[in-house]
C-alpha cells in the first residue's frame, strides 16, 4: 500500500508518498480502506516534534479517516466488512488502508459522504 511518510522532523514538503507495509489485524482491531482522511493542524505539528502527541519517525501522520471495512478482529461486533465507517486514529491516517482499535471506530450514518466524515 501507499501512505505519506515522515522520516524526519520536519515541515510538510519534507514529507514522502511511498510504499509501506500493512500490519496484521489483531482480534480487537478493523482494517479500514482510506477514502477520505482529514488535515489538521496538529498534523503539521506531529510531523516537526511539536505536538503533546510524540511520534517517532518514520511514521505516518493522519488522526481521523472515513473509509470501508476490509477486515474485523473476532472481537469487533459493532461493524462489519463493508460497513462505511470514521475512525479515530493516533497516526496512521495517510495511508490507502489503516488498523484502527476497534472502540475508535465508528458507523457511518446512511448517505454520509467519507469526505465529510473525515473532517467533522
Amino acid at each position: 500500500m501507499k501512505g505519506i511518510v515522515c522520516k524526519t522532523f520536519g515541515p510538510p514538503e519534507s514529507l514522502v508518498f511511498e510504499e509501506i507495509p500493512s500490519r496484521p489485524v489483531g482480534p480487537t482491531e478493523v482494517r479500514v480502506a482510506v477514502k477520505a482522511a482529514g488535515v489538521n493542524f496538529p498534523d503539521t505539528l506531529i510531523i516537526q516534534g511539536k505536538y503533546q502527541l510524540k511520534a517517532e519517525p518514520p511514521f505516518v501522520p493522519g488522526a481521523e479517516v472515513a473509509g470501508t471495512v476490509l477486515e474485523v478482529g473476532e472481537k469487533v461486533k459493532h461493524v462489519r466488512v463493508g460497513d462505511l465507517v470514521a475512525a479515530l486514529l493516533p497516526t496512521g491516517g495517510y495511508a490507502d488502508e489503516v488498523v484502527a482499535q476497534g472502540d475508535q471506530v465508528m458507523p457511518l450514518p446512511r448517505g454520509m459522504d467519507p469526505a465529510e466524515a473525515a473532517a467533522s
